[in-house]
């Protein structure tokens, strides 16, 4: 980490990312400002509450010779004017995974978390479990951690976060970081995790999953498979990486690529081709009365005892696995400490996260946007809230989901619901003959499933027909056009 005092600029500090990373250095002693479009809660207060000097609009004057860096969000244009004018002074400019990289990471040791599926709970999982055996662990996670207060210590100062929790210094010991394949930045249209592997000599890292996503970016399902090649070949010898022996492609990566130490992990049942898991979890009932999915750890054939985590699914078990895996091979963590530290597991906002229980119907938030997340979430949910009917309420809205390629998928992905509404497309760039049609999803779905034109219309159907006992899933990885305030207002005004 940089120990000189630095002046730094954000170009695009409102997003989650960008936010988090100038908290960080912020709380590292640097002075630092920051400029975007708007600044809505929480991210705005939070940011003003750091002592950061927020700028509104882009503006060639926010930037003047006297800075040290500037740091550019990954939806900053070259055109944009602050991007412009530091290019015109000279001044040094870097991505957000570069910064990272080399004020937080460099000289730290490194747990980066990648995949297409479950990367923020297994991050999640891993800061908790480090922080619970003792090491203080930094972490750069992109969601909130329920287990790590908004009003916690972030370095040596202590302040209020306005609810942004999702990153934090650490002392010079582990740092988890949340591995992004998507492009760091418009002059480095690489992954982001490419900056946080291959840092020192003993890099750990979790491979969850590889399923084609970011089309936007990575137009193949090769091109995609390629980027998580390169990340692999950049592991040290001296490292670790515990990927998922279930997922065949992360499978047949790593066994031929992986220089460095290999920890299979999965689930009892998994088909993994040649492959045995040295670390594996078995499923057991979940609990009737918390919902709590219990599970019996193996290593290396050995029996390690049973676990509970409070979120439940298969899905969680398989991330629990993974984050056991990498703390105990990595970090020395036992066993005992991970099972003490996942039973007290809270998991992550945005992720099944129940928002309230208005009239005695239970509505939860999740981030699930590609089919087997949305498959695996439902499932997950119908085993929790096993009672009434599981509303599934859907809005496409990555640059993924708004498109055809994963049709045939979705029309499957929704079979543990008993009713599923569809939001209108989140994005109107896309062209038409590329779009998902909602429409004939909704048709080969079958009667449970309708089409809906509006945010409102869906809460007022939602308000119409659910009963108590439901529970009602809001799956998107955007704002869903407020609906989540809405429906908590509407049902408790109904009650």
């Amino acid at each position: 980490m940089s120990s000189r005092e630095m002046r730094v600029h954000l170009i695009g500090v409102s997003g989650t990312g960008m936010g988090q990373l100038a908290m960080l250095l912020r709380d590292a002693g640097h002075d630092v400002s920051g400029s975007d479009m708007s600044f809505d809660p929480p991210m705005g207060p939070a940011l003003e509450a750091a002592g950061i000097r927020c700028l509104p609009g882009y503006k060639a004057e926010n930037i003047d010779a006297g800075y040290d860096l500037v740091v550019v969000g990954n939806a900053i244009r070259r055109d944009n004017v602050e991007a412009v004018r530091t290019d015109e002074l000279g001044v040094a400019k870097t991505s957000m995974s570069g910064a990272l990289r080399e004020h937080f990471l460099v000289g730290r040791r490194p747990l980066v978390v990648t995949g297409t599926h479950g990367k923020t709970t297994t991050s999640a999982m891993c800061a908790w479990i480090l922080a619970q055996a003792g090491l203080e662990p930094g972490f750069f996670i992109g969601g909130l951690p329920k287990n790590f207060p908004s009003g916690a210590s972030i370095g040596s100062t202590k302040r209020k976060l306005g609810g942004m929790g999702g990153a934090r210094m650490g002392k010079p010991a582990p740092f988890v970081v949340e591995g992004d394949e998507y492009d760091a930045v418009y002059w480095n249209k690489q992954p982001k995790f490419f900056d946080y592997v291959g840092v020192g000599s003993d890099d750990v890292a979790i491979l969850t999953s590889i399923e084609h996503d970011h089309i936007d970016i990575y137009p193949s399902a090769d091109v995609y498979e390629a980027q998580f090649a390169a990340m692999i070949d950049k592991l040290p010898p001296d490292g670790l990486i515990a990927a998922d022996a279930r997922d065949a492609r992360a499978r047949k990566l790593v066994s031929s690529r992986a220089k460095s130490r290999v920890a299979f992990y999965g689930l009892d049942g998994d088909e993994t081709g040649d492959v045995t898991p040295t670390w594996f979890g078995a499923l057991v009932a979940p609990d009737p009365v918390t919902g709590a999915q219990p599970f019996d750890l193996y290593a290396g054939g050995s029996y390690c005892g049973r676990f509970a985590l409070k979120v439940p699914g298969a899905h969680n078990v398989r991330n629990a696995v993974g984050a056991i895996a990498a703390c105990a091979e990595g970090f020395g963590v036992g066993v005992a400490t991970a099972r003490t530290a996942l039973a007290a597991f809270e998991g992550v906002r945005r992720r099944q996260d129940l928002l309230g229980r208005p009239g005695g119907i239970a509505v939860y938030d999740d981030f699930a946007h590609h089919p087997t997340a949305v498959d695996e979430t439902l499932r997950a949910l119908k085993s929790r809230e096993p009672n009434g009917r599981l509303w599934a309420i859907f809005e496409p809205r990555s640059a993924t989901a708004c498109r055809s390629l994963h049709q045939n998928e979705y029309a499957t992905a929704f079979r543990a619901a008993d009713r599923v509404l569809f939001a209108p497309l989140g994005r109107t760039n896309i062209p038409e003959a590329e779009r998902l049609d909602v429409d004939k999803l909704a048709r080969e779905i079958g009667e449970s499933a309708e089409a809906m034109p509006t945010v409102d219309a869906i809460v007022a159907r939602i308000t119409e027909q659910a009963a108590p006992g439901d529970t009602i899933a809001l799956l998107s990885n955007g704002a869903f056009g407020g609906i989540h305030a809405k429906l908590l207002s509407t049902l408790a005004s109904r009650s």
